[in-house]
């Protein structure tokens, strides 16, 4: 089965390759390509395939790998990483790259569920100083004067907009954004069914049928016709003895019939896969079991007017955020203070970001706010006391937030959402504990 591979997938990545390899007078060259999309493109297989077609092996790293319990391994992993491929490249004597695997969902942040880490952080940090000094890498608690051979990194992923801005920035990272043409789709739909025995309009008929589809949808609508295959060879096997046809058998590997490839029978399957989409999409089950995210279900504003704000000053730690659009406020903190924007004045806080998203949520949801208290003893039995009810605006529920935890320094604190309409809890949450 011969895959394509896009001219300007090949083009870029091979450039971006190739650059770092040469010594150009008085030029700065990016190490890190980041390659976004939408999910399912086959950002990740072009660039195996890219790969292959150079003769590179690349060291790989997935973005699960970025996070850890313990604080420091994802940046002493990048740091080893960099220096295996440098050593790849000294021994072996061919190009070779570090190859990085949905970096947004290990360090991206993207919104006030995901955590911002120490592990984030020194991840960004030592990109950054990878990219900067890229024949200086060393590991923690050595030091090795030997300059390194650079290694150009790729990285994938879907938003780099919830990335860190600073590694972002073009003096380090180069960026091309990867949206297969149609020309693209179907040259890479015709190697997907490249031993099914279908025509060019075939081809072109079946891509134009589902054309808000990624790329993967296609390789799964080939997997899914094999199930009728799969199921009758179940069958005659039998359920009882499946596992032992197919795990540590004696007997050759079954051979299953050809499927039947009709562009008909291809095109049921993938409007069965569609309808499947829509089901997740129609029942949206996660807002009945999970009456948090109810609390600011408005719809968003998709056209704006911009407000002029004052400008807040730029946290590092905590990079300045809101729920969605329609958020009256800018929040900027960490978990000790916050500042926020309300009703053009800037209004400092001691409460953690967290707590103030969440009071400006419960508010925005029209729920009054509750806040109640325990001492030790009763928070193993369940026993509250009430401390305040609250049904101001945000500035007054931020107050008497604050007040309460102060005349409570030892105790359980929990946040409460109340819907006044049918008297009942529809948030509750502990925003401090002794």
């Amino acid at each position: 089965m011969s895959y394509y591979i896009s001219p300007r997938f090949l083009d870029k990545v091979s450039v971006h390759i190739t650059k770092n390899f040469l010594d150009i007078p008085r030029i700065k060259v990016p190490l890190i390509l980041g390659i976004h999309g939408r999910k399912g493109e086959g950002k990740t297989f072009q660039c195996e395939l890219v790969f292959k077609t150079m003769g590179i092996e690349p060291v790989m790293i997935s973005g699960g790998e970025l996070e850890s319990p313990d604080a420091g391994d994802p940046s002493r992993l990048l740091r080893l990483r960099y220096r295996e491929a440098a050593e790849q490249v000294r021994v072996k004597g061919q190009m070779c790259a570090i190859f990085i695997n949905d970096f947004d969902a290990g360090a991206g942040r993207f919104d006030s569920g995901t955590q911002y880490t120490v592990n984030t952080q020194l991840v960004n940090a030592t990109l950054m100083n990878i990219a900067d000094n890229p024949t200086n890498v060393q590991l923690p608690g050595s030091y090795d004067e030997t300059p390194l051979h650079r290694i150009p990194i790729i990285i994938t992923g879907n938003d780099f907009s919830t990335l860190y801005a600073p590694l972002i920035r073009d003096g380090r990272m180069d960026k091309f954004y990867w949206e297969p043409s149609r020309e693209d789709r179907i040259a890479i739909v015709r190697g997907i069914f490249a031993d099914d025995s279908l025509s060019d309009s075939q081809i072109i008929k079946l891509v134009d049928d589902f054309t808000g589809q990624a790329i993967d949808f296609f390789s799964a609508m080939r997997s899914r016709i094999y199930d009728e295959q799969i199921r009758e060879f179940i069958y005659h096997q039998g359920l009882d003895k499946i596992s032992r046809r197919l795990v540590n058998s004696v007997d050759k590997p079954p051979e299953l019939p050809q499927p039947d490839f009709s562009l008909q029978h291809l095109i049921e399957s993938g409007r069965a896969m569609v309808e499947e989409q829509q089901q997740i999409q129609k029942l949206r089950l996660v807002e009945e079991y999970n009456q948090f995210r109810t609390v600011n279900s408005q719809p968003i504003n998709r056209n704006p007017q911009p407000i002029n704000q004052p400008h807040l000053p730029y946290n590092p730690v905590m990079p300045p955020h809101a729920f969605d659009d329609l958020g009256p406020s800018n929040w900027q903190g960490d978990s000790s203070s916050s500042t926020t924007f309300i009703d053009g004045q800037t209004v400092s806080s001691k409460l953690s970001l967290d707590v103030l998203e969440q009071v400006q949520k419960i508010r925005s949801g029209g729920y009054q706010i509750g806040l109640e208290y325990a001492d030790q003893r009763h928070f193993k039995t369940g026993s509250w006391k009430s401390c305040a009810i609250i049904d101001g605006g945000i500035p007054e529920a931020i107050a008497s937030v604050e007040n309460c935890l102060s005349q409570h320094p030892k105790d359980y604190v929990r946040l409460l959402g109340i819907d006044p309409k049918q008297r009942r809890r529809v948030v509750e949450t502990i925003i401090q504990r002794p």
